[in-house]
């Protein structure tokens, strides 16, 4: 099995100021050169859109995505909108409430897609989640935008963690194999480890920011996509930059 992940497109409106990075062009680029890549299933792990979910943008995102072959999932982050994406990416039936949260097989691999829309993941989603768990068997993979844990990265940790981490953690505890996180919204390529659970924070399709630094830095504008690969009971995971 192949997964290929990316995250925090923040694609602007045409002609809108973002940061002075032509993040349509950076898209168009990640695109191109993840559709030389044979996958199971691509994964656009939150914050498409600039500043807040904008239909045109989600539309103009689709579009660009009809060359793909790979099938396509996606999780909302905080500057999306769950109903809006999944109005457009045909999702309806994955809406809760309001929130966009659902579960894939791929290749007999469970797969569970949060959202975090709002910083927290909700009780009503935290009780799916349990239940979830309950019926799993074996690792799983689990994709939202949020890191569900604190990462070494003093400005994302102090400023823009999710909210209520330690509940989430305390789930994925107990469960009863190995838990792989695939998260995104920091802006660095790091992995966290903590007692079952292997967070992999991919960087984003927009700039990086210094992991060091207590405020804002950017750290370069390379831009990266990770590859998970599940053989034999092994997982292998790279970030790739272009």
């Amino acid at each position: 099995m192949r997964i290929l992940q990316i995250n925090d497109l923040h694609i602007a409106k045409e002609g809108e100021d973002s940061y002075g990075v032509d993040v349509r062009q950076n898209f168009l680029n990640m695109v191109e050169r993840l559709r030389s890549i044979q996958a199971d299933l691509l994964v656009i792990n939150g914050d498409l859109c600039y500043r807040d979910g904008e239909l045109e943008i989600y539309e103009w995102i689709k579009s660009q995505l009809k060359g793909i072959s790979t099938s396509v999932a996606f999780t909302s982050g905080n500057h999306d909108d769950p109903e809006m994406m999944a109005d457009v990416f045909d999702l309806g039936t994955h809406i809760h409430k309001g929130e966009l949260y659902y579960r894939l097989t791929v290749n007999h691999k469970t797969c569970l897609f949060l959202d975090t829309t709002t910083r927290n993941v909700s009780p009503t989603q935290l009780q799916w989640l349990k239940e979830e768990l309950k019926s799993a068997e074996g690792s799983i993979f689990v994709f939202m935008h949020h890191p569900p844990i604190l990462a070494g990265v003093p400005f994302m940790d102090n400023n823009h963690a999710l909210i209520n981490r330690e509940e989430i953690q305390d789930i994925f505890k107990s469960y009863q194999d190995s838990v792989y996180v695939f998260s995104g919204h920091y802006h660095v390529d790091k992995i966290v480890h903590h007692q079952n659970m292997t967070v992999f924070i991919t960087p984003a399709c927009f700039f990086q920011i210094d992991q060091n630094d207590e405020n804002f830095k950017v750290d370069h504008y390379r831009i990266g996509f990770r590859d998970i690969i599940w053989e034999n009971c092994a997982l292998q995971s790279a970030v790739h930059y272009i």
